[in-house]
């Protein structure tokens, strides 16, 4: 009777032992609906980028007379090259593009006044502004010096920062000036399976400060908040679950195996003394 239970004893501490590092399937699924939940939901106001200072923009000038325009365009590597740009409305490397830090973009480099200078035109207040009411305000200007002319102003440094455990930890550049949480994580190759999906954490810069904001990614409730749209120089982090440090820590590593051994041991054991 005694060995019966002693037997019990070791077989329950051994699913026990099996269950404790398995993850539920609750911690891995995104977007869980709540018991009284419903399937629409409410997004998040998107969010309008404005150039701060610091910012590096491409400022591109065409008009009826292309000679006339390329005197505005002093970062243009090339006439030709210049003109495909401004037809496709596209100079920077495709969404979701990874970055190498060292990597420095030519362009218009807003000054710590919020500045930026023109040929002929002269200094612009950028700060503060949007890229469309940028546009305008350089459009107008250039009415005195060419015909018709239409301006392309796009940011260069856009770009977020994604760690942690994902499967491409990078800084990625956003060339469209949008981008969501999710689309982040994926193209950072999505969370690992160590990663803690209920607790990610936003770092963002805000007014000289740094805030801090976490996101349950099991919930729906991501795409109402302030995080689902990323600003420009967010830090996504992803944090390590249990199962991440029991696969670095020794102790994790070798204590199934200690519990193994002794209950090998113990079984044999019992068996010897009948």
């Amino acid at each position: 009777m005694k060995k019966r239970l002693y037997l019990k004893v070791l077989f329950f501490a051994f699913i026990i032992a099996s269950l404790s590092s398995c993850v539920s399937q609750k911690q891995i699924a995104y977007f869980q609906k709540d018991i009284n939940g419903k399937d629409t939901i409410r997004v998040a106001e998107a969010y309008v980028p404005k150039i701060q200072s610091g910012d590096i923009l491409s400022i591109y000038v065409s008009s009826l007379n292309p000679v006339a325009s390329s005197f505005f365009n002093p970062y243009a590597p090339s006439p030709g090259l210049a003109s495909e740009t401004a037809g496709s409305g596209n100079s920077t490397p495709s969404v979701g593009q990874q970055s190498p830090a060292s990597s420095s973009a030519p362009g218009f480099l807003v000054d710590p006044q919020g500045r930026i200078e023109l040929p002929l035109v002269g200094e612009i207040t950028a700060a503060g502004r949007t890229t469309s009411e940028l546009r305008d305000t350089i459009k107008n200007r250039l009415k005195t010096y060419l015909k018709e002319p239409t301006v392309n102003v796009r940011f260069l440094n856009y770009k977020i920062s994604v760690m942690g455990e994902v499967a491409r930890p990078s800084v990625y550049v956003i060339p469209n000036e949008k981008v969501t949480l999710p689309e982040a994580l994926s193209m950072a190759g999505d969370i690992t399976i160590f990663g803690k999906r209920d607790n990610v954490l936003i770092v963002r810069d805000n007014n000289g400060k740094k805030e801090f904001g976490r996101i349950n990614l099991n919930t729906r409730e991501v795409y109402s908040s302030p995080y689902y749209y990323l600003h420009s120089n967010d830090i996504v982090y992803v944090e390590p679950g249990k199962g991440k440090i029991a696969q670095t820590d020794k102790t994790y590593q070798i204590l199934p195996i200690i519990l193994s051994a002794l209950s090998f041991l113990s079984i044999i054991f019992v068996y010897s003394k009948r």
